[in-house]
Formats: structure tokens, C-alpha cells, sequence
């Protein structure tokens, strides 16, 4: 199957698209890392653009259960809330130099979001009130997040080659990998009712149960620095950041990869948009819709 990929620029090439997701209001939302705003595109008209603090590096975007959009301030070290008027509110964090990285809503109508650097997992309820959860190790690399079908939020741990798990009572579970450094980044719901995730430093796709078991599934290019993913129609989706494609997976572990129009777009997040189809934001200052 040869998928039809349009692109749609944003920024400019310093602006740094990173992650996106669909609002509300039927846009797409996209955090600009470099140039420390955030994006609103509906097809066919020019971005927006919200400013940000300079450096904050605004780095996951979420919608959540209050109809507002919820982000990561990697740099800033806080979490921010965008209404779909414009409206910015931030919360900065308990623990200095944190690096909040993912987040997700969760099924208790909370935030729960990662830090990169302070070694815990927080929750944020739509009030503005933090909990954190310190992880049981150091250095781990807290990254990106995800709601499981367990009523538990799922999350890879980058540095310690693991993907973890915190319940809503803040009891947190970690399942090392087969794979030595495979640096697992992105996760998601798959539709089979497990988690799948992305192996930035082994070329793989992994998929784990509730209960804990692991599967691994070698990309044809071992070398492409798999980077997000997500499900959608079935079957999931990802970036090969390092290769300038995306690609699919479906549950029998099947994989078929489609090259990205422009030469080293440098994909990264990637998400179903407001009109069903998939996107995935390109760092060079572009989104790509496959269709």
C-alpha cells in the first residue's frame, strides 16, 4: 500500500513543529520547541501562533478533560494550559530542573506527565494542584506517557530500558526490556488492549500486556530512530525520525514504511487529526498528512 503524503508548512524552519494533537475545536495543536510557541492549523488556512516564554521548549501537547489544552514546558519546567481563546495559564513544578517531557490525560480527570531529569511522574488536576511520584531509581529518563485500558498510566523509562507503569494511587511498576539500550520513547493504547512503544536505539517496536509481557518486532531498518507513535484504524503508526518516514505496524507485527516527500524533515510526533486522518510534525517547520 503506497500512502498519498501531502505537507502543509507551519513555521519556519526554526520554529521546530514537535508534537500535535487535535483540539476541541476541530484544529490541530503543535508545540514549537525551538521557537517556544505553540500552534493552532485547521487545513486550508494560515497557522496561528501562541507565544510562549523564549527557551521554555514546549515539548508534548494533550487535550484535556476540561476542553483546554495541556503541555510541557521541557525547559521552563513547568506545565501549561492553553484554552482554544487563547487563554495561558502556568503551573511551574514542586522539583527544580524537572524536564517535564510526556503527558496524557488519565482516567481519573487529571494530567499525568513525565520528568526527564527529576526522576518522578506527576499528576496535575485541571485546578492547577501537582502530585509527584518519585520513580524507584535514578537517571531513568521519564518519557513519554499514555492511559492504558487498566485504568493505569503507562510510560517509557528512556536511560533505564524500561516501560513503566503508575496506578492512580500513585504505585508505580517497572518492566525492564529484552533489549540492551533500546531507549524506548514514545507509547500508546494499541487496539489489541496492550501498549506499544517505539525503540529509539534498537530499531525496534515493542508491545507489552497489562500483565507485564513483552514482545519485540526488528524494523527493516534497524538504523531508523523510531521516535512516536500512535494508534490509528486499527493498525499503529510511527515516525523513523533518523530515516524520513513513517511507518505501520499491525498487531501480527507486519510493517510497511512510507518515505516522506522532503529529504530530512526530521519527523516526530504523529496523531490522527481532526479530519480522521493521520499527521506527523516535521522539525523543518511542516506538517505531513497521510491520507
Amino acid at each position: 500500500m503506497t500512502a498519498t503524503i501531502t505537507e502543509h508548512v507551519v513555521t519556519d524552519a526554526a520554529g521546530g513543529p514537535y508534537a500535535l494533537t487535535s483540539g476541541p475545536d476541530g484544529a490541530l495543536w503543535i508545540t514549537l520547541v525551538h521557537g517556544g510557541r505553540i500552534a493552532r492549523f485547521v487545513p486550508g488556512t494560515e497557522a496561528t501562533a501562541h507565544e510562549l516564554a523564549p527557551g521554555s521548549g514546549p515539548m508534548i501537547i494533550a487535550p484535556g478533560p476540561d476542553n483546554a489544552l495541556w503541555f510541557t514546558q521541557n525547559r521552563a519546567h513547568s506545565i501549561g494550559r492553553l484554552t482554544t481563546d487563547g487563554d495561558l495559564t502556568e503551573y511551574p513544578l514542586p522539583t527544580p530542573d524537572c524536564g517535564p517531557f510526556g503527558i496524557a490525560a488519565g482516567p481519573d480527570g487529571a494530567l499525568w506527565f513525565t520528568e526527564m531529569t527529576g526522576d518522578r511522574v506527576g499528576r496535575i488536576s485541571v485546578d492547577g494542584k501537582v502530585t509527584e511520584y518519585p520513580l524507584p531509581m535514578t537517571g531513568g529518563m521519564a518519557s513519554a506517557i499514555t492511559a492504558g485500558r487498566d485504568d493505569g498510566m503507562w510510560f517509557t523509562l528512556n536511560q533505564a530500558n524500561a516501560i513503566g507503569r503508575v496506578g492512580m494511587d500513585g504505585d508505580i511498576t517497572v518492566h525492564a526490556l529484552p533489549t540492551e539500550a533500546a531507549g524506548p520513547v514514545g507509547i500508546c493504547a494499541g487496539p489489541d488492549g496492550a501498549l506499544w512503544f517505539v525503540e529509539i536505539g534498537a530499531g525496534q517496536i515493542g508491545r507489552i500486556t497489562v500483565d507485564g509481557t513483552i514482545t519485540e518486532f526488528p524494523l527493516p531498518d534497524r538504523a531508523a530512530r523510531p521516535h512516536a507513535i500512535t494508534a490509528h484504524d486499527g493498525a499503529l503508526w510511527f515516525t523513523e525520525w533518523g530515516a524520513n518516514r513513517v511507518g505501520t505496524i499491525d498487531p501480527s507485527g507486519a510493517v510497511t514504511v512510507h518515505d516522506l516527500p522532503t529529504p530530512g524533515s526530521e519527523p516526530h510526533g504523529i496523531a490522527t487529526g481532526p479530519d480522521g486522518a493521520l499527521w506527523t510534525a516535521l522539525e523543518t517547520g511542516a506538517l505531513a498528512r497521510i491520507g
